[in-house]
């Protein structure tokens, strides 16, 4: 079958509109699907000496979570990962698992990665224009650097406390959490927004906004 510009915008929408309005036990198989996705790309990691925070694929997968999934379905993909992760499957990075992980210097990377998801996903299904590339940006940007750094940050500072008896300085913790992941993720969310552009449907499909000018022509992006 020729594919043609006209017809792949079709089967976006359709795809999109389908997910939408699916039933719940196929959007819980999605779910786990994304969980399993992101257990898989956590054990991409590069360890670095000096802090106990390694570089890992797995925020990639958080924010396609939210992107694809949408809100709800998206952050209860990242539930999964984590309650699955603490009954003991090593799937959190570096093949480890059990509650001592999410109660570690990583824990609050990890739980930030539900509120990053159901971030990106509320805009991404709500908003037709947050699907075009600078928006969704912008959306991926603060959901990375705020919505996951600063839990994370938060429990590594109490992590490090407890472990050595004081708190790291603000340029120390940076340092462990933020300073060298940044070139990494300005990466993963820039394709991340290039594929939300290229693969979400420019009409609203769940409820979304009116996505029609003035004019009653359809907005480009």
């Amino acid at each position: 079958m020729e594919i043609t510009i006209d017809n792949y915008f079709e089967r976006r929408y359709s795809l999109f509109k389908w997910r939408s309005e699916t039933s719940h036990a196929n959007k819980l198989v999605m779910a786990f699907f994304m969980a399993c996705i992101t257990g898989l790309m956590a054990q991409i990691i590069i360890p670095l000496p000096w802090t106990p925070v390694p570089i890992t694929a797995q925020t990639l997968a958080v924010l396609l979570a939210g992107i694809l999934l949408g809100r709800y379905w998206g952050g209860l993909s990242m539930i999964i990962y984590l309650l699955i992760g603490v009954v003991g499957v090593p799937w959190f990075a570096g093949s480890t698992g059990g509650l001592a992980t999410i109660i570690g210097a990583n824990g609050g990377f990890l739980i930030g990665f539900v509120f990053a998801a159901l971030f990106i996903g509320y805009f991404a299904d709500k908003y037709v224009n947050a699907r075009s590339f600078m928006p969704m940006l912008g959306i991926l940007m603060f959901a990375s650097f705020f919505l996951i750094y600063v839990p994370g940050l938060i429990q590594l500072s109490a992590w490090m406390y407890l472990v050595n008896g004081s708190a790291p300085g603000l340029w120390s913790l940076l340092a462990m959490g933020v300073l060298p992941f940044i070139v990494g993720d300005i990466i993963k969310i820039g394709g991340a927004a290039a594929l939300a552009k290229a693969i979400t449907p420019k009409e609203p499909f769940n409820g979304g906004e009116n996505p029609v000018d003035n004019d009653g022509k359809w907005k480009i992006f």
